[in-house]
């Protein structure tokens, strides 16, 4: 899996005014927490580099360098503002190597259906999935294989077979799906 590195600077004030300037300076309110942690860590950190992060179908390991002081995180939450959408305070959960984390690693659909060939349609139902494992085991993405996939058939999660990591999401999960189109409902699909 991959690893960003986010650069960020200490902050002692956590009063509303001050997050207010921090966001009006172009910098994003962050605070990192968990295992290896003693207490909290307010921060702050250029918005910019937050973009490969957030607005990414991928999922990265983060490495915060906080004034020097290195630690191994996950993206927890990002708090948006309603209206504009401007990326509002973040949260960072740290780990270790040696202990599982709970993590949620996106979908990839592969291979070619021969329900999409008649004329199905393809409907992913879930788009990540909560796994949980040491963080060097997690991969880039959970693989989908449609290629068994006829119509009104469905992939569970329960079919995936995940090496050295285990998935929490309920097995009996529907993670794509072939639909049948309104054209096709009650017709004999011919082989």
């Amino acid at each position: 899996m991959k690893t960003l590195e986010i650069i960020g600077f200490k902050r002692a004030n956590l009063d509303s005014q001050s997050l207010n300037e921090i966001r009006d300076n172009g910098s994003v309110p962050c605070v990192v927490y968990g295992p290896g942690i003693p207490e909290q860590i307010h921060f702050s950190s250029p918005a910019i580099l937050f973009r490969d992060l957030l607005y990414t179908p991928e999922v990265h390991l983060v490495e915060l360098n906080i004034e020097g002081t290195i630690v191994k995180a996950v993206l927890k939450d990002a708090q948006f503002h309603p209206v504009s959408e401007t990326l509002m305070h973040v949260d960072f959960m740290a780990y270790t190597e040696d202990r599982p984390i709970k993590f949620e690693i996106p979908v990839k659909v592969t291979g070619n259906s021969p329900g999409i060939a008649k004329g199905g349609k393809l409907e992913l139902k879930t788009r990540s999935l909560k796994v949980k494992g040491l963080a060097k085991d997690f991969p880039d993405f959970v693989e989908v294989n449609i290629s068994n996939l006829d119509l009104g058939k469905s992939f569970k999660v329960g079919e995936l077979k995940p090496e050295n990591f285990e998935i929490l999401t309920s097995p009996n999960v529907s993670v794509v799906t072939i639909g049948i189109p309104r054209a096709l409902r009650g017709k004999k699909v011919e082989e």
